[in-house]
């Protein structure tokens, strides 16, 4: 079974992205370098609960 989680920019705070993620036990959050549009530039974007 896949989970859903949302992706925050870290500078701005907005949730741009949803991803789907296998249900194996993490003990860190995803870390993924992504485009924001609201700050118009790539920046590191980390799993929301």
């Amino acid at each position: 079974m896949k989970k859903k989680l949302a992706l925050a920019c870290t500078e701005c705070g907005s949730r741009n992205y949803s991803k789907e993620v296998g249900t194996k036990i993490r003990t860190e959050r995803l870390e993924i370098k992504k485009y924001c549009r609201y700050c118009k530039k790539h920046t590191l974007h980390r799993e929301t609960k």
